[in-house]
């Protein structure tokens, strides 16, 4: 397959390339150049082509509404309405997501197996969590309300307390097929029984959880954190991102710079529960919190660019609605970032945070062919990337996935 004459924004950071053509053999990106000749030919007619967009912070398994849908709702359906945002993140433009948490190994390989489309699947399998913490489902009636169900085959329940629960729990999610482990190391917004700022996990019990990771061939730990002490016992435990980072200090802020952590600020989440509280069933609880922590969040994103962490884009999709992710740009861009670095940040070191670098995140020679074609710049205006109807083509791994030219 060879694309020719297309403007290329290869996600390093380098000013576009215009006119090029670029030559993709067995699944990877052989060739950048002019006059380039093959078989399969995409007239790019000055298009403009980006790597593969990567969201570092999705649960595909869910897709919040009200209490009553989700309750007459058979548990086997939500596995085929995760087809549905599977094939809406991909019609976005989002090539991988990293799944913080309810997508299985089974849908993981159904994806991998070509059963189903969707995007490259880094999973978590299910985050760990305290007793009355978040994630925890008991509401204040003693009633189980779960937001996704747990303690089925392939997706264990993730509560756990004191450091013998917590390294049987993170080895239970290891056997289950993570990739990745998640914690939820404070509270959160949608939580019923506590508040972001609330730290969950002693020191000790996250330092359990980061070895069993690197016990695993050096596998990582995202850690929802929200609240500042949450944040710091991340810091030191060896955490490799932060999920949220709602409310981060300039000693916070100094560390993971120093630290080389990643931030993923996810900064569409809170807004959506504002915006769509409605339709996606959000409790007043959840609205007031978010609300709350509106101002900080986008003050804490604002210290870390500035302090130059390095933020890899990610958005909580599926606690709104999926296929609408490449908007977090909008909003990087609005609170600071200009246009490339809101692209680097969702391609080049949004590939590095998951540790796959090597073969994915830029347009070079010798990287997987995942990549997106628009009509317009998105460095001219980075709202044309929210619209999945001006995402024209999708590759992902070298297959056309999606094309609307």
């Amino acid at each position: 397959m060879i694309i020719k004459n297309i403007n290329l924004i290869d996600g390093t950071g380098k000013d576009i390339q215009r006119g090029v053509d670029i030559k993709v053999e067995n699944n990877v990106i052989s060739e950048i150049g002019t006059h380039l000749n093959g078989d399969n030919i995409i007239e790019g007619n000055g298009q403009y082509l980006l790597p593969g967009m990567i969201d570092s912070h999705v649960h595909v398994m869910l897709e919040m509404e009200p209490l009553e849908r989700r309750l007459a709702t058979p548990f086997s359906y939500n596995f085929y309405k995760a087809i549905d945002h599977l094939k809406r993140t991909v019609d976005a433009g989002v090539t991988t997501v990293r799944d913080a948490l309810g997508a299985d190994l089974g849908l993981k390989e159904a994806v991998n197996d070509g059963l189903i489309l969707g995007p490259r699947l880094q999973i978590s399998v299910n985050a760990l969590t305290i007793t009355g913490g978040h994630g925890d489902s008991y509401t204040k009636s003693g009633i189980q309300l779960p937001i996704l169900q747990d303690g089925y085959p392939g997706l264990p329940s993730g509560i756990c307390d004191g450091v013998n629960e917590v390294r049987k729990k993170a080895r239970e999610m290891l056997r289950a097929g993570a990739d990745v482990l998640k914690v939820h190391a404070t509270g959160g917004v949608t939580s019923a029984t506590d508040h972001p700022d609330y730290t969950q996990f002693s020191l000790e019990e996250l330092k359990v959880i980061v070895e069993e990771a690197q016990f695993r061939n050096n596998r990582k730990v995202m850690a929802h954190a929200q609240g500042l002490q949450g944040v710091k016992q991340c810091i030191e435990a060896g955490i490799h991102s932060i999920e949220h980072g709602i409310y981060l200090d300039d000693e916070a802020v100094q560390l993971m710079k120093e630290k080389e952590m990643y931030l993923v600020p996810t900064l569409l989440a809170p807004l959506s529960v504002i915006e769509f509280a409605e339709e996606l069933g959000m409790s007043e609880n959840s609205i007031k919190k978010s609300k709350q922590v509106m101002q900080d969040h986008i003050d804490s994103f604002k210290k870390a660019h500035h302090a130059g962490v390095k933020i890899a884009m990610g958005t909580d999709a599926g606690v709104f609605k999926h296929g609408t992710n490449l908007r977090e740009l909008e909003l990087m861009v609005e609170h600071g970032m200009t246009e490339m670095e809101a692209i680097v940040s969702s391609t080049k070191t949004a590939a590095e945070c998951l540790g796959y670098d090597e073969y994915l995140g830029t347009i070079e020679v010798g990287k997987k062919a995942d990549f997106i074609i628009l009509d317009q710049n998105p460095l001219e205006d980075i709202k044309v990337l929210r619209d999945p109807n001006k995402i024209k083509v999708v590759s992902i791994d070298g297959k056309i996935v999606k094309d609307i030219r």
